[in-house]
This record gives structure tokens, sequence and C-alpha cells, in this order.
């Protein structure tokens, strides 16, 4: 198989490197981190590169690439440590394309490609954990109109979720799961913000009676689709990230002296270094897995997801915890990078299943050749 990028895709890794290098340092990100855990403005210049409309069709002037243009753009944000959750951007631009009606289409995707609006998936609920079947918002039918519906719903850890145009939440509907877009400005939504663990920033929304717009009554399929784009995004965004990290733990360790020489000198350290990079390739090579199953049949890409994102959980934590202690003291200080590193790490780690929940479900849909031989 062929997994060298086409020019074009070299040129969009590019762009995305140089915005990073450039525009969002770490030095920003730290004044991001310390006035909310959100820019709109950072937002707005991830935009201006087209990002925006990245997976949208033309047609409703995006740029119509696919899922590998998607991952190069996640690795670069990775790399940053972006706190601005771009992914959200692909996950609902994902849901509305394939599942949403040509009006509603209409309405938001051209809005989305061009930066007019930000809309977010707001799924997660304190009892359901990961699992996407448990849902306890309700939804019914408007006694306003018989074409619009009322939500009433609690949805916790919306990312960036008060600073969203619109969300996109699931609810039942008849005893089945639909999904709904709800905009903000809506009657009855409340958001309470907070930061987040990496410094970013999320949303607790509470919805009374809200008036939302029906996307679709496939509702569990529909955000089983938005939530494995979400784990590729994720998976695609922490390679970027363990990348980097690798990078600066090797370039400390050639400048670090120990008894008079650089402490990369020292083979036991050289074994566990070698034995980090293993586990950046192995995350790598499943995050290619997971990019190349979003398009596969429902099936195949779940269990596809929950195998990518098991070996990018065992991966983010080994090469985390590994390069901290090869900094020593200095990697778990606020002022270095490396400690962002591991807590981003950390936070993505959990986000849209941990790693023993995929392990259970990789668990649960093993079948006798165990997916190795046909």
């Amino acid at each position: 198989m062929n997994f060298d990028f086409t020019d074009e895709q070299e040129q969009l890794r590019d762009a995305v490197r140089k915005w990073v290098d450039k525009s969002y340092t770490f030095e920003r990100r730290r004044g991001i981190e310390s006035a909310g855990g959100f820019s709109k403005e950072a937002l707005d210049e991830l935009n201006a590169l087209g990002l925006g409309g990245l997976i949208i069709g033309e047609a409703y002037d995006g740029l119509g690439m696919g899922p590998v243009e998607a991952m190069v753009v996640m690795e670069e944000l990775g790399r940053g440590i972006v706190l601005e959750p771009y992914a959200q951007t692909l996950i609902a631009s994902g849901i509305l394309t394939n599942y949403a009606s040509d009006d509603t289409k209409k309405a938001w995707l051209p809005k989305i490609a061009n930066a007019e609006a930000y809309v977010v998936l707001a799924y997660q609920e304190r009892s359901a954990r990961y699992h996407l079947e448990q849902c306890a918002a309700q939804a019914s039918k408007s006694t306003v109109s018989g074409d619009s519906y009322t939500l009433n719903a609690i949805k916790n850890i919306v990312s960036a979720g008060d600073q969203a145009s619109a969300w996109i939440v699931p609810a039942m509907l008849h005893g089945r799961m639909a999904l709904f877009l709800v905009e903000r400005d809506a009657k009855g939504v409340k958001a309470v913000a907070y930061g987040t663990q990496n410094g970013g920033r999320a949303a607790d929304l509470s919805m009374t009676n809200t008036p939302a717009v029906l996307l679709t009554k496939d509702g569990l399929s529909a955000l089983e689709w938005g939530i494995d784009i979400g784990i590729a995004a994720t998976c695609a965004e922490a390679v970027g990230a363990m990348d980097k990290l690798v990078t600066m733990t090797v370039e400390y360790m050639n400048t670090r002296k120990q008894f008079g020489v650089n402490i990369s000198s020292f083979q036991a350290l050289r074994h566990r270094m070698a034995d980090v990079k293993m586990q950046l390739e192995l995350a790598r090579s499943m995050n290619y897995y997971a990019t190349l199953k979003v398009n596969a049949p429902a099936a195949e890409r779940r269990t596809a997801m929950a195998r990518a994102k098991y070996q990018l959980g065992v991966s983010m934590r080994y090469v985390g915890q590994q390069t901290v202690q090869l900094h020593g003291g200095i990697g778990v200080t606020d002022e270095y990078a490396g400690s962002h590193y591991f807590k981003h790490l950390t936070q993505l780690e959990m986000s849209f299943g941990d790693t023993l929940h995929h392990l259970a479900l990789v668990s649960d849909n093993m079948q006798e050749t165990a997916g190795v031989f046909a």
C-alpha cells in the first residue's frame, strides 16, 4: 500500500505547520489558557486557511477534501497542542453532510465553511459514561408548529460549548434516539463554562423546552458516525503531539549533561528512548488505519476505531510518562512546554472513550480470526 502523500496534501501540511510555528507559539497558547482556554481569533486564523470547509463539499463553499487531509491537519494542530477544538468542525461537517436535510445543509454548511458559524457536538451525559446508546435527554413535538421540536436535556463536558453558534444534540424521540440542531440564542439554553485539564475550555449545557431542528431520526447511527470522525481526529492529533514531544525530549537529552557528558550517551536511556519511538510508530500506523476506515461500513468502521483508539491510548500514556521521566524535574514544571504536552495527551486519551473502554469494544467484537485473516 502506498502511504506517500500527494503534493496537495504536503502543501496543506506545510501551511498548517507554518501557522502553528509562527502564530501559535507556546507563549500565545499560555496566554489563551490564562484568558479562558479559547481564542476566537486563533480559530478565525485557522478558518482563513480554508479549514472551516475542509471536508464540506464544494456545492456548499467547502474544499471537498477527505479523511487523509483531515488527518494531516490534525497532526499539525497536535504538534502545537492547539486548544481550539477544530475536531468539532470536522464532526459537525460530517454529520450535517451525511444526515441533515437539504434545507439544513444549505442553511448551515456554507456558514461553517465560511467561518460564520462554529457548531459543536453536545452528547455526553454523566450517567452514560462512554456508552452512546444511553441518553436521558428527551425531545417532543412543539405545540407551536408541527415541524419543530423542543428539547429537555443536560449535556456535560461540551468542547468550547459556550463559544459555539449551535450544538448538535442527541435526544430520545418516541423511544428512539434522534439528532437535533440547537442554536445558541434559543430559548431555555444555559451554558456554564470551565477550564479543562489541558488548559482548554468546556461547558455544561442545560436545555429547558428549547426549540430545536430535527437533523435525523436515525440518531444513534449519526452519533456513532460523528464520534468515529472524532476518534480519527483525536488519533491524528495525538500522533502530532507525541511526535513533537519526542523531538523535544531528544533535543533535551542531547544538551543535558551529567558526569560531564550528554545523557543521550547513556545506554539505558537510549534503550528507553528506542521504546518510546517504537510506541510512536505503532501509534502512527494505527492512526493511518483509522483514517483509511473512516468511510468504511458502520460495523467495520466502529471496530477499526476501537482498535486504533486502544493503541493510541497505550502509546499516549507510555510516551507521555517516559518523556516526563527522561526530562527529570523540569518535565513537570508549568513553565516548560513538555508538561503541557503530557497533560494534553492525558486528556486526549480519555476523549471519545478511554483506553479500557475501547479495549472492551475490541474484545466484544473479536471474531475467531481476530481480524487478522480473511
